[in-house]
């Protein structure tokens, strides 16, 4: 091997940790993974233990060097892509988080954002963030941990401590504490941050009370940040990009030009249509977000956030026990003609784009005496599809165009009943590339490009290779029979959280 022969993408995703080593031509040369604790104090609330993030990562960035007999002469350049929204605070002097991570699952802090909206804050927060006010962003997170844990505010205020999403907090631990830096995208999920003049507002700030000494130094997602410390993975590598995993997933599909979009199956399901230079303000539920790019100037997307998408195979297979794997649900899936009647909306956490009703939980209509397993499995695997569908048609209201193409990938997209499904139910051609990692083939472009181990956006189109296409086989009447049910579907999901 010669030195520079792969990039590594640190893929920290809300259940694993992952790393990946890829080649010139975008191919997975060694891949580790390893999943990590889920914590559940309450009802609705999501943690993480930041320590176990940071020792999984690493655990699993020297597996994969390992694999092939790497050093960290053979790597080029470490590129970034991390679960959004997930906050972490911690000590400047000591480098120790002082509360468990709080995850963007999270709904602690919905009634926090009930009393933004009451004081009229809505217009503001969307008009400098592009988001719709939600529990799922980092600000009332900061806010809660400031708030809830002893002596917290003080040192705040003393300037001791640090904020960062996960990719900040990586990048601190790769550094040993040298760097505390994030990059357009993650910032943008903060609801603290001006998309338009790429800054951290101080108006909003104050609203939350967050002082901006714990605020990261915000950076194009395609930059050179530093190189690691040598002792973390036995010798400097450079540090040259980092990105939300949606806008690293967009970036990976090669979803360069407006209108483009693409749907990540993983723990949630995260929709994006690239819409360039132009910040779209969406009138139908969406929000308005940075998509990765390689200049200091930001490029814009519209996004549609599932929360559950392939955390609802993982419930049947750990909660419910009804499969011993989540790959076994598209066998069980095709075992049945439909679903018997039966939906099942999985509002677990409340519901995303378009509704934004954080106390909606999961409900299944339908049951008749009839329904079998497979009928539940396969409706669970729809109501991926249907939430996908929703996000769909409010991007095209938003763009005032038609979809034409819908490329996909994450872990659920392997499921060739449930890619079939969306396909069919949205009218549209699913592109699914063979590589289905696009998420961290993203981070690993962003830092090659600004690393020089590949020349530019045109030199990694070239990487992309279609694995299979779905096409829509569904008439028109079916799919309205089957939508107009889903909605009906929500409606109660709603309805039972209107007492609350």
């Amino acid at each position: 091997m010669t030195g520079g022969s792969y990039v590594m993408a640190l893929d920290q995703g809300t259940t694993s940790s992952r790393c990946i080593l890829f080649d010139k031509e975008g191919f997975i040369v060694s891949m580790a993974q390893k999943e990590f604790n889920q914590y559940y104090p309450q009802p609705g609330w999501v943690e993480h233990n930041p320590r176990e993030i940071w020792s999984s990562q690493l655990a699993v960035a020297i597996e994969a060097m390992a694999n092939v007999g790497a050093t960290a002469d053979n790597i080029a350049a470490i590129g970034i892509t991390n679960q959004r929204e997930t906050t972490i605070v911690w000590d400047r002097e000591t480098g120790e988080p002082i509360y468990n991570a709080i995850v963007w699952q999270c709904r602690r802090t919905a009634d926090q954002i009930e009393e933004l909206k009451k004081e009229g804050w809505d217009s503001l927060i969307k008009d400098r963030t592009g988001l719709v006010p939600d529990a799922y962003f980092s600000a009332t997170k900061i806010r809660w941990i400031l708030d809830n844990v002893d002596g917290a505010k003080v040192m705040a205020r003393e300037g001791r401590l640090a904020f960062g999403n996960v990719d900040s907090w990586l990048i601190w631990n790769l550094t040993k504490g040298k760097i505390h830096v994030t990059d357009y995208t993650n910032a943008s999920r903060t609801m603290l941050f001006d998309i338009h003049r790429c800054q951290w507002d101080e108006e909003l700030l104050s609203l939350f009370k967050i002082p901006i000494s714990m605020m990261p130094e915000v950076k194009p997602s395609s930059c050179i940040y530093g190189d690691s410390d040598p002792s973390v993975l036995g010798g400097p590598i450079m540090i040259g990009g980092a990105a939300g995993d949606q806008q690293a997933a967009l970036f990976g599909q090669n979803c360069f030009e407006p209108g483009q979009v693409k749907n990540t199956y993983g723990t949630g399901g995260f929709l994006l249509m690239n819409t360039g230079s132009d910040a779209i303000r969406s009138e139908h539920g969406l929000v308005t977000t940075i998509a990765a790019s390689l200049g200091p100037r930001p490029e814009y997307a519209l996004e549609g956030s599932v929360f559950v998408a392939g955390a609802s195979i993982q419930w049947l297979r750990d909660e419910m026990r009804m499969l011993k794997s989540s790959a076994a649900s598209e066998e069980y899936a095709d075992m049945v003609a439909d679903t018997a009647g039966v939906y099942v909306v999985p509002a677990f956490t409340g519901m995303g784009a378009p509704y934004w009703d954080p106390y909606a939980r999961g409900t299944i209509v339908g049951l008749s005496r009839g329904c079998r397993k497979e009928h539940f499995v396969r409706a669970t695997l729809e109501s991926i599809c249907y939430q996908s569908a929703d996000v769909i048609k409010a991007m095209e209201e938003d763009a005032a165009c038609p979809l034409k193409e819908l490329r996909v990938d994450g872990g659920a997209s392997a499921n060739n009943f449930l890619m079939q499904f969306q396909s069919d139910i949205c009218g549209v051609t699913a592109y699914r590339p063979k590589c289905i990692e696009t998420t961290a083939l993203g981070a690993a472009y962003l830092a090659g490009i600004a690393t020089g181990y590949w020349k530019d956006k045109e030199d990694v189109e070239r990487n992309w290779q279609l694995g299979r296409k779905f096409e829509a086989r569904m008439d028109e009447a079916k799919r309205a029979e089957l939508l107009k049910g889903w909605h009906r579907a929500v409606r109660a999901a709603i309805a039972w959280s209107e007492d609350i």
